[in-house]
């Protein structure tokens, strides 16, 4: 493994560097991998059916201020193009230069959600087919998430199925589908396949729809910096508040960015929820909201370089429940492998976090031989 000293820091006091020096030590001794979980990837398709929609008008408020710069015909969004595009050796050259072992890669925001549903299934299955050839190729250094398009909730247990058999570990949605969330009941299938087949949701951000998105179109509010966040938390309380755990408790579901925030909510969550449910405002469920977030959810840690959210997630979730994660191209994954190198936490709760966690959560396999 390449070295993973961390990086300057500008201004930190002197007792930085002996951390840092730290870190280092403890990534010379680590025995165990650093596996990636929320990285992304994108195909030839995908980019030119996006720009294809971008081209003809009338797209949602959100994605048509944030697809100026993801497919635009420039120098930066080319450059960018090309890091989603590959999933050869340029991508594994530079997981070896962050210090990331396997990376489970997965679509980039929005994926095929803002396309019409037939063209969206046909892009959904062929980047099946490209990453799921990837992992083939390079099986010690990625895994895989399948792509789906919940435009065409029917035709999804099918494509779970098929891309389970390509060897897929879970699926990615990209949160809302042109406004609509998860919890309305023409998605049932969807669920249904998730629990039969065994295969984990990650619920990825994506900018809010075009009934609520307004108010964040200010000052980049629609983007990673608030609005992700705002967007996919609330898809996961509908999710939790609409009973959907009831009817199907076996579902798991990961959140990325230290879970969108919900951690540090989930009692003042709980708190409401009783009030409410004794008001009548909302039905009363099995069980208290925070209990279906521990039981159905885990986190990963992608761009959230914080010791106090870290430690916060881990003393309300368990460690169990977190996952590393490097948000690879949107983020610094070096330096999102530096903070957990040196993170205020014991060598057993770095290498669960690091390792232990995806390994069990998404049935990786511990080694794979050369």
């Amino acid at each position: 493994m390449s070295d993973l000293s961390p990086a300057p820091h500008g201004d930190s006091p002197p007792a930085v560097s002996a951390q840092a020096a730290a870190g280092q030590s403890k990534v010379a001794a680590a025995t165990y991998r650093r596996i990636a979980t929320e990285e992304a990837f994108a195909t030839p398709a995908l980019i030119a059916e996006s720009k294809r929609v971008l081209e003809a008008g009338g797209v949602e408020p959100g994605f048509a201020v944030m697809g100026k710069f993801m497919f635009a015909d420039s120098p930066p969004a080319h450059f960018l193009h090309g890091r989603l595009i590959d999933l050869g050796d340029n991508r594994i050259a530079q997981m070896d230069a962050d210090g990331v072992d396997l990376a489970l890669i997965s679509i980039t925001s929005p994926g095929v959600q803002v396309l019409e549903a037939s063209r969206a299934v046909g892009v959904a299955a062929e980047a099946n087919d490209i990453l799921a050839e990837a992992v083939r190729t390079h099986p010690r250094r990625f895994a895989g998430l399948a792509t789906v398009a919940p435009q065409a909730p029917d035709t999804i247990p099918k494509e779970l199925e098929r891309a389970k058999a390509l060897g897929m570990k879970g699926f990615l949605i990209n949160s809302h589908t042109h406004g609509e969330y998860l919890d309305l009941p023409k998605f049932a299938p969807i669920f249904e396949a998730a629990e039969a087949l065994d295969m984990p949701l990650y619920l990825h951000p994506r900018e809010p729809g075009a009934t609520s998105v307004t108010p964040y179109m200010d000052y980049g509010l629609y983007w990673a910096g608030w609005g992700f966040a705002a967007e996919t938390s609330l898809h996961a309380m509908r999710l939790i508040m609409s009973g959907l755990f009831e009817r199907y408790p076996r579902v798991r579901i990961v959140l990325g960015h230290m879970g969108e925030g919900m951690p540090f909510w989930l009692k003042r969550i709980d708190n409401r929820y009783m009030v409410q449910a004794m008001a009548g405002i909302n039905k009363r469920l099995e069980q208290l909201p925070s209990e279906y977030f521990r039981g159905n959810f885990a986190i990963t840690t992608s761009g959230v370089m914080d010791d106090a959210a870290l430690r916060l997630s881990i003393d309300v979730l368990g460690v169990e429940r977190i996952q590393f994660a490097g948000d690879y191209p949107y983020e610094d994954v070096r330096g999102g492998v530096d903070f957990l190198n040196q993170a205020k936490i014991t060598d057993a709760e770095r290498q669960a976090i690091f390792e232990t966690n995806a390994t069990n959560y998404w049935r990786l396999a511990d080694r794979v031989p050369a």
